[in-house]
């Protein structure tokens, strides 16, 4: 799957990783470029929460992909970090992309290899578009297969926040390529989402086979039985939520009994249910048109996510 040109809106712009340093580019997007791994996270005058997670979760998710210059890699996050302003609220995205030799679902097939190549990325802050182009080269194996990789980050404006959401099911295919990676499939989780807003949807709940809940297209979804915080279990492939993560953990150490559970939208009938990511936070689902009938508590949600803000950093030490 290609970068799509639609990351490059009005609100963004993106900067290169080249040579060591951050540099704007308005050149043409490569129509060779696959988005192998990418992610994202809220800054707000400054702070942002669970950083270290956000990292640790690229760099394990560059590796899968096949990028083994963990080097270049931490220079580039520390550029990326100080390119942040510390003032207005930003969604910024770091993003690792190949040019030519094959998709990041390509390398899963494979297993994945090794990749010491230089990168270069794009990356940018306030309003207006630019692109990125390559800049290094390495890849596993050789020859003219052999990968180039492009590190870049993307600095956008954060859109407004949201505090309740809507969800419905996602009726068709499995859209995800690789499960486990954010990067990959964001353009077309991306897109069923974009879709869904026609129809005043705020995100899709993708199902197992079974019909069991496994993720939202662009949130992670945790709900409430009783006094008991639920996720759906472990084995139900999907990327590992920093925000989710947070949550859970945060519930734990607050003595919240803390489960998970395999379940159908059916089962979640008179629950809460929390649609979770890195930009909302947490947003209380008020409706699941053709789904459960929900039952959220007054003012808990609210609750949790002051104290899920309470966790937020400053950025630079």
């Amino acid at each position: 799957m290609t970068t799509s040109a639609a990351a490059d809106s009005a609100g963004s712009r993106r900067f290169m990783y080249r040579d060591g340093s951050l540099v704007a580019d308005a050149g043409p997007m490569d129509a060779r470029l696959h988005l192998d791994v990418a992610d994202s996270w809220l800054v707000d005058a400054g702070r942002v929460r669970a950083i270290d997670l956000h990292r640790a979760r690229f760099f394990a998710s560059a590796a899968a992909a096949g990028f083994g210059n963990e080097t270049l890699l931490a220079a580039f996050w520390e550029a990326a970090l100080d390119a942040i302003p510390p003032v207005h609220r930003w969604f910024p995205r770091v993003e690792l992309s190949r040019v030519g030799g094959g998709s990041a679902a390509d390398g899963a097939a494979r297993g994945g290899s090794a990749a010491d190549g230089a990168a270069a990325g794009g990356a940018a802050r306030g309003e207006g578009a630019a692109s990125g182009g390559a800049g290094g080269a390495g890849g596993s194996g050789s020859g003219s297969g052999a990968a180039r990789w492009r590190l870049s980050l993307l600095m956008r404006l954060a859109p407004p926040l949201a505090a309740s959401a809507v969800l419905r099911s996602h009726d068709g295919p499995e859209p995800r390529s690789i499960p486990s990676w954010k990067g990959p499939d964001l353009d077309t989780l991306t897109a069923l989402r974009d879709a869904a807003r026609a129809d005043g949807i705020d995100d899709l709940v993708l199902l197992g086979q079974g019909g069991e809940i496994i993720d939202g297209t662009t949130t992670a979804l945790l709900w409430w039985r009783g006094d008991t915080l639920s996720a759906p279990p472990a084995d139900l492939v999907r990327v590992d939520s920093v925000t989710a993560k947070s949550v859970r953990v945060l519930a734990a150490a607050l003595g919240v009994t803390v489960s998970e559970e395999r379940a159908t939208p059916a089962d979640l009938a008179g629950t809460e249910l929390w649609a979770v990511n890195a930009l909302h936070g947490i947003r209380v689902v008020t409706s699941w048109p053709g789904g459960p009938t929900l039952a959220p508590v007054p003012g808990r949600a609210a609750l949790w996510q002051r104290r899920l803000a309470a966790l937020a950093r400053p950025l630079a030490p």
